[in-house]
């Protein structure tokens, strides 16, 4: 067999294409739900860290470590095949879900970090000066102008929390590896995968586009 026969064979791809194209709705779900999840769970850890006790920043830092440092694999094993002997059963599909918003949660808390800590200390003390409470301060000044910093690193997370879904296959998730890979393992065939890696590249490769773009906006905006 030569090697267009063998990964680019167009009547193996067309057959596993109704497949590939379930799978890659499944991974859409995953990643848009881990993704708002990831996105307020970051903002509440980042705001929060700023304001709560000692005790509890310091925990929070614990979280946003632990949770950068841990593997994803490792961490999707232990939450679908080891909660079960404390009495807690998820789903595939909580479970990777699970998994990618609390590493993603903990990404999106430092990213916010550092746009909060980007804008100048002398707009905490003009809101101050002006009378506004913490809460107005952080909501009706400070958040408005850090969005603007942490808008391209945040769609970057975005970016990897969906690449990061093609693990979701490790606890029976029919995501789009997973069909992939079945799809494979019927045709005797590497094509699916290589028509899953290129519907991967036609998902990604716009908003990688889009992070260009806006790093170059925001650094114009900031010259």
């Amino acid at each position: 067999m030569n090697l267009i026969n063998t990964f680019f064979n167009l009547d193996v791809f067309l057959e596993s294409l109704p497949q590939l194209l379930r799978g890659l709705v499944v991974t859409l779900q995953i990643g848009a739900v881990s993704i708002v999840c990831g996105l307020v769970g970051g903002l509440f850890l980042a705001v929060a860290r700023m304001y709560a006790t000692r005790f509890a920043q310091a925990l929070i830092r614990i979280y946003i470590d632990v949770f950068r440092s841990i593997p994803l694999l490792v961490l999707l094993i232990v939450v679908y095949y080891a909660l079960p002997f404390v009495g807690i059963r998820l789903s595939p599909f909580l479970s990777a879900v699970t998994a990618l918003s609390l590493v993603s949660a903990a990404y999106t808390a430092e990213i916010f970090r550092a746009g909060i800590e980007a804008i100048p200390h002398g707009q905490f003390e003009a809101s101050a000066a002006l009378g506004l409470s913490s809460r107005h301060t952080m909501v009706d000044v400070i958040l408005p102008q850090a969005i603007r910093i942490v808008i391209p690193p945040l769609t970057n997370n975005c970016i990897n929390v969906l690449k990061d879904t093609a693990l979701a296959s490790v606890v029976a998730m029919p995501d789009l590896l997973k069909q992939a890979t079945q799809a494979q393992a019927l045709s005797a065939n590497p094509t699916p995968l290589i028509g899953a890696a290129l519907i991967y590249v036609i998902l990604l490769w716009p908003m990688v586009a889009v992070v260009q773009r806006l790093e170059k906006h925001f650094s114009r905006g900031r010259r």
